[in-house]
């Protein structure tokens, strides 16, 4: 499988890109939208960063709690509930006065719930495509993400100024139920990947066998740190310029959808491992600009290049499976994800609070730098083939035990 055009005719992809497509362009502009609503009723760029990014922080939640469901519950069914929740989420978060610890009651509920979503819809992705269609697949959603976030920032900026942030807010619930009805007419009725019934035992279990592997962990590192880092850089756009915020998150989406392009399908297999690190340098580096303050310009063309950097995360997904039982591709994946996201909750986190006694650029910069010395402090760990020797492995539905010199120490 070498084209997109050999991935779209493949049964049952198209509906589940238009749903991850939806689901982003939902949560794009609704973020858009409550960042602009905070902001405005506590002139707090924190408060603002985590309403915004506050959902991947809960998302922590989630991973220690529903990830065992990914493989054990219907894809369909998991799919379309989780997007009703959404819909009913976002639109509760527009009521007029809402107390604001009630809004972030809200966001951090359906945050927990996105780290389930997540890992359902990327474990099925590995159900509907062969293993060497995966990262191709993986690629033209995330595009779709890029292309979604491009959109949902600029029609949000629109509609924020248009309809009013409410307004906007009902809109995104609205594109939640869509995903709903193409999850239930679109995909077929699959069974679940595993037995058993899920537990927060049993995700706990999962956890600690993905966790035992070495390489695994450095995989995870790589994933979830320097790309959450940057992200709190991200997180302060609003506050460092209000009225351009809009255009800032779309050349970053812009940036994202350039670099999958290039890393998913331009780039051959053996170049995309060798440029796994520089494109996690590429990620940060542009950001240290924001230090000196640049025009608008500059910085708008620094965010679009350092999101090119984004695309490290396919050779590392790659890397990922190769080192994974297929029975617990699910879990893997959702680990992987929602880790990712709750770092980035993490470093918006982080960011804010070192913007209220400096300055958001200053705050921007210095996320930056963390993550370039992430970057250079993981390349150690990361070198090597990921197929050999294979951490761990999958024998009549069970779990072999890694081997001692692979384990934790």
């Amino acid at each position: 499988m070498r084209t997109y055009s050999e991935v779209f005719r493949t049964p049952e992809f198209t509906p589940l890109f238009l749903i991850s497509a939806t689901q982003v362009a939902a949560s794009t502009a609704s973020g858009l939208a409550l960042g602009t609503l905070v902001y405005a009723a506590t002139g707090s760029p924190l408060l603002s960063a985590l309403s915004m990014f506050g959902p991947s922080l809960a998302q922590v939640a989630g991973a220690l709690a529903l990830l065992s469901a990914a493989d054990r519950l219907p894809p369909r069914a998991a799919l379309s509930g989780l997007a009703v929740l959404f819909a009913l989420g976002t639109a509760a978060l527009a009521l007029p006065g809402l107390p604001v610890a009630a809004v972030f009651a809200l966001v951090f509920g359906m945050g927990a719930a996105a780290a389930l979503g997540g890992a359902v819809r990327y474990g099925l992705l590995t159900e509907i495509l062969p293993k060497e269609g995966y990262l191709l697949g993986r690629s033209v959603i995330n595009m779709s993400g890029g292309t979604m976030q491009i959109g949902g920032y600029a029609a949000g900026g629109l509609l924020v100024t248009a309809l009013s942030a409410r307004g906007t807010l009902l809109t995104a619930a609205a594109l939640y139920l869509l995903a709903a009805a193409v999850a239930r007419v679109g995909l077929s009725g699959r069974p679940a990947r595993a037995g058993g019934r899920p537990s927060v035992t049993e995700t706990w279990r999962v956890n600690a066998r993905l966790w035992s592997s070495a390489p695994r962990r450095h995989v995870y590192y790589a994933l979830w740190v320097p790309n959450g880092l940057i992200v709190g850089s991200e997180s302060l756009f609003v506050p460092y310029a209000p009225r351009h915020a809009g255009l800032l998150f779309a050349a970053g989406s812009l940036g994202m959808l350039l670099g999958d392009l290039l890393t998913g399908r331009l780039l051959p297999p053996h170049r995309r491992e060798r440029l796994a690190a520089p494109l996690r340098l590429l990620l940060a580096v542009p950001y240290l600009v924001f230090a000196l303050r640049p025009p608008l310009p500059l910085a708008l063309a620094a965010v679009a290049l350092a999101s090119i950097g984004f695309s490290a995360t396919l050779p590392l997904q790659q890397r990922l499976m190769a080192l994974t039982p297929d029975a617990m591709s699910g879990q893997a994946l959702g680990l992987h994800s929602s880790g990712m996201l709750t770092m980035q909750g993490v470093s918006a986190a982080l960011a804010g609070a070192l913007a209220q006694p400096t300055s958001p650029a200053v705050a921007m910069a210095t996320m930056a730098a963390v993550s370039v010395a992430v970057t250079l402090a993981l390349a150690p760990g990361l070198r090597g083939d990921p197929a050999a020797p294979r951490q761990v492995a999958a024998s009549a539905g069970r779990f072999e035990e890694a081997a001692p010199e692979e384990r934790a120490p």
